[in-house]
């Protein structure tokens, strides 16, 4: 029974001892949370509290007190017939996301390009290099990684630290809808050269053509993701259909 549960859910089938040392629910969000982000909860499953808590062998309090906080970050919503989903991203949900996107992803692209120290640079210079290599090899979790890593460089170089929290509220999002991506045919060669202008004119210290390669990059992206096929699914009203 135990691991039918573990199966229709997703987790993983082993834990580690966190609840010794952290509270129960802290550990079942942070559990819930990486479910969900990396789509081993997919968009629209049901997150039915019993089969939850027996999945992660605690008790059905914490993990209600969790998928309450995940319903806070928008990860979860809550409706009237089926309970507890996961939630999806609806065209609107997208279009708001990724202009919110598109104005702090331009700005970091524009400020790394007038105050990214020479160390920043290099690991830039270093990641485009290995983003091709591993497009090259076929290498699609380290392709994943890797864009992951590009954003973390580059918001590492922002010193504004109202603009560093509102990115952290994105960041679970824009991880989110990532991996929602990574099937996308031509995506990742697209976000390679994409990167690549970004990073070439960061180099250069050319702060237009960072913010405008940026804006390039997000659009593209956006595009991608209301061109895919799934997208029609993404009702405006019912954004977990």
């Amino acid at each position: 029974m135990a691991s039918a549960a573990r199966k229709s859910t997703g987790l993983r089938p082993t834990f580690s001892a966190e609840p010794e040392r952290k509270k129960l629910t802290d550990w079942a969000y942070e559990e819930l949370k990486g479910a969900i982000l990396d789509l081993r909860l997919a968009p629209g499953a049901a997150l039915r509290e019993a089969a939850l808590a027996e999945s992660l062998g605690i008790s059905k309090t914490p993990v209600r007190e969790a998928l309450a906080w995940l319903e806070h970050d928008g990860l979860v919503v809550t409706t009237v017939f089926k309970g507890a989903v996961v939630t999806g991203y609806s065209r609107r949900d997208l279009l708001e996301i990724f202009e919110l996107r598109e104005i702090l992803e331009s700005f970091a692209a524009r400020e790394s390009a007038t105050s990214m120290s020479d160390d920043l640079c290099a690991r830039l210079l270093s990641l485009s290099e290995a983003s091709r290599n591993a497009l090259e090899r076929g290498s699609k979790k380290r392709l994943a990684r890797l864009i992951s890593e590009f954003d973390d460089i580059l918001f590492e170089n922002v010193e504004n630290q109202r603009i560093r929290v509102i990115i952290a509220n994105l960041h679970d999002h824009l991880t989110r809808i990532g991996h929602l991506a990574e099937e996308i045919p031509g995506r990742f060669e697209a976000s390679v050269e994409e990167h690549d202008a970004i990073i070439q004119a960061i180099l250069a210290r050319d702060p237009d053509a960072a913010e405008s390669s940026m804006r390039a990059h997000v659009r593209s992206v956006l595009e991608s993701q209301l061109g895919a096929p799934e997208a029609a699914t993404h009702d405006e009203e019912h954004p977990t259909r």
